[in-house]
């Protein structure tokens, strides 16, 4: 038997029925090909075994001359192994000359191989955020189920922001009928999701064994919460509604803590994300309400204000049996170093987890893993698909003038930065898309593949960053693509 090194991982052959590895995305932690191969045809049904010692999410298939049997310990294990054994089917079926062979209805030879396969991380997501612009719920489901397909289980669905609030909560009817709107403060119909059309997403998604992560974002970004209802906002002049709440409110307040029941209410996640990115202070320096609550509260400042805000939020989702999560704003300085905040105002690392993108010196969720938090990693130099590509005639517009090419986003390390006592603190990552300048589903789509396949192979296989062979890699998303191009689904060129 001849061992093959493909940069992940070596590779038991044996005979000459298959002289390349089959384009499996992500690779299995653990593949050996027998040699030969046996028929298999789409009516079959594999021989499945429960087996208690197999990893969560895990499973082993084994296709040989007697059929194909699959082992696994839960459901989302069964559901991974039968999408490896879809992969297999289709890169047989690519592999039969036109003319020669089963049609694609019928038998297909598949390798017979060996394969023990589990995820490096708990957490791996895709970001997508909604409040620029509502894409449907055919657009969400579409991307489920490709998510699916890569062993993605995570949507972090982001619906309020700067620019709307994208799901009715009917105790605030505000929010998605006066700020949920094509343009802000339009008089268009206004664009949101209702809890019908949320419940139906959510039973979609569970299906394929995707969590649905919502996020709040408190207490910056909040324009379109404070246009749908200006008491939030401090009264201070400005030429815009500000866009932060007001925390010298106590109503504002009241309505945090519902809003925070009403997502438990309808969202099962266990983790509920708060936002805290990117929060203006200079609305509170000038608010009389927010003096008067500092004073209440002894802060000499108003940096004081963000993180004594997360740490209530957080106590409360947690009296709620919940977790509360925040982008690495809510235990880091803001600006250009890569500094914790006082120790004397950090949230609890038991109550909190906190989600990175910000990249200084160091990525800060590094930092923020270090410091003893769970940190999820989504660091905006590997894993932003608003980037732009690096690809020649690119029609779509992007964010700003990054740049993240597919062979950048397969370099993303979760572990960078992270000491090696600290990496057990890092339970995943996920790419992500603002959708500032991301206009449809196939905007989206362009934007997301094939860079995605970078994304789930990292997180599921967690290739030893001086052992990836981009090369081999490419190969197999270029066959990966070419089937979601027959599916028409809108990927962009590999360069």
């Amino acid at each position: 038997m001849k061992r093959i090194v493909v940069g992940l991982l070596a590779v038991a052959m044996a005979g000459s029925s298959f002289a390349s590895l089959p384009a499996l995305i992500p690779i299995p932690r653990e593949l050996k090909l027998t040699g030969g191969t046996v028929a298999f045809a789409a009516t079959n049904s594999p021989k499945v075994e429960v087996v208690a010692s197999i990893p969560p999410e895990g499973y082993e298939l084994s296709i040989t001359k007697d059929g194909v049997t699959i082992r696994h310990s839960d459901d989302a294990g069964l559901f991974y192994a039968k999408q490896t054994l879809a992969q297999l089917r289709a890169d047989a079926t690519e592999r039969v000359p036109p003319g020669k062979g089963p049609a694609p209805s019928g038998p297909i030879a598949l390798p017979c191989l060996e394969i023990k396969d589990s995820p490096a991380f708990h957490w791996r997501g895709v970001h997508l955020g909604e409040t620029q612009r509502l894409y449907g719920k055919g657009t969400i489901k579409r991307m489920l189920d490709l998510m699916a397909r890569y062993k993605f289980n995570v949507f972090h669905w982001h619906f309020t922001d700067v620019k709307g609030w994208r799901i009715d909560f009917p105790e605030y009817p505000n929010l998605a009928r006066k700020s949920a709107l094509p343009g802000l403060c339009s008089n268009e119909q206004a664009l949101f999701y209702s809890k019908e059309d949320v419940a139906d997403i959510l039973a979609y998604a569970k299906e394929r064994h995707i969590t649905v992560v919502p996020e709040l974002d408190f207490p910056g970004h909040s324009r379109g919460i404070t246009t749908a209802y200006p008491d939030f906002a401090c009264p201070v002049k400005a030429k815009k509604r500000p866009d932060v709440l007001c925390v010298g409110n106590p109503e504002t307040l009241k309505f945090a803590e519902r809003a925070i029941d009403w997502v438990c209410e309808t969202f099962p996640s266990e983790v509920i994300h708060i936002g805290g990115d990117e929060c203006p202070r200079h609305f509170w320096e000038k608010c009389p309400r927010c003096r008067e609550f500092m004073k209440q509260h002894g802060m000499k400042s108003t940096k004081e204000i963000q993180p004594w805000f997360t740490r209530h939020l957080a106590e409360y989702i947690a009296k709620k049996g919940r977790k509360a999560i925040g982008w690495d704003d809510i235990v880091t300085e803001h600006g250009n170093v890569a500094k914790a905040l006082d120790a004397s105002v950090l949230p609890d690392r038991e109550s909190v987890m906190v989600m990175g993108y910000r990249c200084r010196s160091v990525i800060l969720a590094s930092l923020a893993a270090n410091m003893g938090y769970k940190v999820v990693q989504s660091p905006s130099k590997y894993t932003y698909f608003d980037y732009r590509q690096g690809i020649a005639d690119d029609p779509f517009k992007y964010f700003g003038r990054s740049v993240t090419p597919l062979e950048t986003a397969y370099k993303f390390d979760p572990y960078e930065d992270v000491k090696p006592e600290a990496r057990a603190n890092v339970i995943g990552g996920q790419c992500c898309n603002w959708t500032l300048y991301t206009l449809t589903y196939r905007d989206l789509e362009w934007k997301m593949w094939p860079r995605a396949f970078a994304t789930a192979e990292i997180l599921w296989t967690n290739p030893e960053p001086n052992k990836r062979d981009f090369a081999e890699f490419s190969a197999r998303a270029a066959e990966h693509r070419r089937r979601l191009i027959r599916e028409h689904i809108n990927c962009a060129p590999m360069k």
